[in-house]
């Protein structure tokens, strides 16, 4: 409520007047409408301040609430007297529901009607995680207002629920979604170039707010950082990319050499929350990023006291970064690039038998290089999925490969076919280059009629030489003293962590494929599911702590089954009563709520009142 001054003029005086009326807003087929509960008079003659005219609308909209939330010492006599007659007024007249026909009303059951129905559930679980990380707090330290940093709420909520373009999450957020009534942002003000607009604004501050988000998760959790993985994916653009300066032709990681690439590296912790993260050229390796990765973390707060133990996996691995990472000082531990040709068993372990999370066996024991300047320690890993995985695809491959020998062999055959000994081996070259894990294990031959034309080629299996039995084996390499092979193995296998946060982010946050046509607003897309990543591993890490690993699409399709909806109904008086509010949420939402100790509803229920029109003596609409 309100109270609206409205000027007037008398035209036989010649003198301006104000008059006020307390008014009540409520929306009306998508329009803000003004409905006038009681007029006021000219208050200036009865009250002496604009502040004691505003204190008389609070005080007669906590007296028709039946709220008493002022403090006794601010009461003013001629604020509280005048309350006092007027709530009094509006009661005898009956324009505003008070006492007892608050919550009993007789109403025409025909004419009760739901609609607007929004979903709420998922927006206000992320909603809660964006209040508990304070970001809000962090933006007003950088000078936003309330405006920019309720659209930024609405927009970084919008790409953690509902990932898509800048377009529709318009019609998201407008038609479908009731996250504009939790952030405060006018869901009728929102465009596709406001959101790009907030989205380069919050890429201004990516490294700041990165910086804060490091360190308030470890506060609020109570992390040490003792382990942190490190990784690069790549995702690829759907346009040309003509005039930009990141885009490049690399290796993709999802078979698309036709596209232009951009590598994201992250450097999370072992609960999955991002500790940096950076963007380069498609064209980088994985292997030349880390030393740019390490010198950026060795700046964090959180690491200049210590040096925590990076993981990573093989590609990374190389020798020069190794030796960099020991000269920094750094423990690491990774799966050795290549198999150990000799070793033997560490006399001072015995084998042990682990078990993934589908219960299959994996082997582990320590062993010693005959290598006296590697003081690295090594772990032999033999995982019983993983052999039957390589057993499965090099069979696959060894078809393919055969098959590929016997099309040069009817090429020789065949009239027209490719005959010439050097365009054979020629052939053969690029075949073995396309298959270099199995052409190892055969013996070809070719042969001519020694005048440079091939008559057959023949192949067959190396003997003694089974891939079987290497199937499934692999090395961790590690500068730790670790004496339970069990306690290495756990250590290497939190690298989990990390595939999972990438396939969060390419597939659940729709960074795959990039559909901007420019850098800015490419790396602006980006940052934007980084920052929808941190409400995601803010929720999961809590569920995780409760025993409850769903996906984060599981989650956020149990939560959207709460929704928020607007029932109207007319009762006796032909007054329009409009009720908006959540519905209950069902037991597995109710069940993450309590796990997260978050609030199960963002409001309980909002009611207006439309009064009938009245219809005036010479009112001849």
């Amino acid at each position: 409520m309100f109270i609206k001054p409205l000027p007037k003029y008398n035209k036989k005086t010649g003198r301006h007047y104000t008059v006020y009326q307390l008014c009540e807003s409520y929306r009306l087929e998508g329009k803000i409408r003004h409905h006038i509960i009681v007029g006021l008079g000219k208050l200036e003659e009865k009250l002496e301040t604009e502040e004691q005219i505003k204190l008389l609308g609070k005080q007669i909209e906590e007296k028709l609430k039946g709220q008493t939330t002022l403090d006794f010492d601010t009461i003013d006599e001629k604020v509280d007297v005048l309350a006092k007659y007027y709530y009094n007024e509006i009661k005898k007249k009956r324009r505003y529901d008070v006492g007892e026909r608050s919550d009993w009303q007789t109403v025409k059951v025909s004419s009760i009607k739901n609609k607007d129905a929004r979903e709420i559930g998922a927006e206000w679980l992320c909603k809660q995680a964006f209040d508990q990380l304070a970001i809000a707090d962090f933006l007003r330290t950088r000078g936003w207002d309330q405006e920019k940093i309720s659209l930024a709420t609405t927009h970084v909520i919008s790409r953690a629920v509902y990932p898509a373009s800048e377009l529709k999450t318009v019609s998201f957020i407008r038609e479908n979604s009731a996250v504009s009534e939790i952030t405060g942002y006018r869901y009728e003000d929102i465009t596709k170039d406001k959101l790009y607009k907030i989205s380069r604004e919050l890429y201004s501050v990516k490294d700041a707010m990165e910086n804060y988000l490091s360190r308030k998760t470890n506060e609020l959790f109570d992390l040490d950082d003792k382990i942190i993985l490190y990784d690069l994916t790549n995702t690829y653009f759907e346009g040309r990319m003509q005039q930009s300066q990141i885009a490049k032709y690399g290796r993709s990681k999802e078979k698309r050499s036709d596209a232009k690439l951009i590598v994201l590296a992250a450097v999370i912790n072992r609960e999955g929350f991002l500790k940096y993260s950076n963007l380069f050229q498609g064209n980088m390796t994985d292997s030349k990023t880390l030393e740019t990765i390490v010198n950026a973390i060795s700046r964090k707060t959180s690491f200049t006291n210590r040096k925590p133990i990076v993981v990573m996996d093989a590609g990374i691995a190389t020798n020069d970064n190794l030796k960099m990472l020991k000269a920094k000082h750094y423990n690491y531990l990774c799966v050795s690039r290549s198999g150990l040709k000799q070793y033997h068993a560490d006399t001072s372990s015995e084998p042990v038998v682990t078990r993934d999370k589908k219960k299959q066996p994996i082997e582990l024991m320590k062993v010693k290089t005959g290598d006296v300047n590697d003081t690295d320690n090594y772990l032999w890993v033999k995982s019983k999925a993983k052999a039957l995985k390589e057993n499965s695809m090099n069979g696959l491959l060894s078809q393919r490969f055969e098959e590929g020998l016997q099309s040069i062999q009817e090429g020789i055959q065949k009239k027209g076919g490719t005959k010439k000994l050097e365009r054979v081996y020629e052939r053969l070259g690029r075949l073995k280059q396309k298959y270099p894990s199995v052409h190892k294990y055969y013996d070809i031959s070719v042969i001519d009629n020694g005048k440079g034309i091939t008559t057959s080629i023949k192949y067959a299996h190396k003997k003694g030489e089974d891939h079987g039995k290497k199937a499934g084996i692999y090395f961790l390499r590690t500068t730790l003293n670790v004496e339970d092979e069990k306690v290495f193995w756990s250590i290497y296998n939190t690298i989990r962590e990390i595939e999972y946060t990438f396939r969060v982010l390419k597939t659940d946050l729709d960074l795959r494929p990039v559909f901007h046509k420019t850098d800015d607003a490419s790396m602006a897309h980006l940052n934007l599911g980084l920052l929808a990543y941190w409400l995601v591993s803010t929720i999961r890490y809590q569920l995780k702590q409760q025993g409850y690993n769903s996906q984060w699409r599981e989650i956020v399709r149990t939560m959207n089954t709460q929704k928020c909806v607007t029932t109207t109904m007319e009762n006796i008086d032909n007054e329009i009563i409009s009720i908006r509010q959540c519905t209950e949420p069902n037991q597995k939402a109710k069940d993450i709520y309590k796990m997260m100790k978050y609030k199960p509803v963002p409001f309980y229920r909002k009611k207006s009142v439309v009064l009938p029109t009245e219809i005036f003596k010479n009112d001849s609409s």
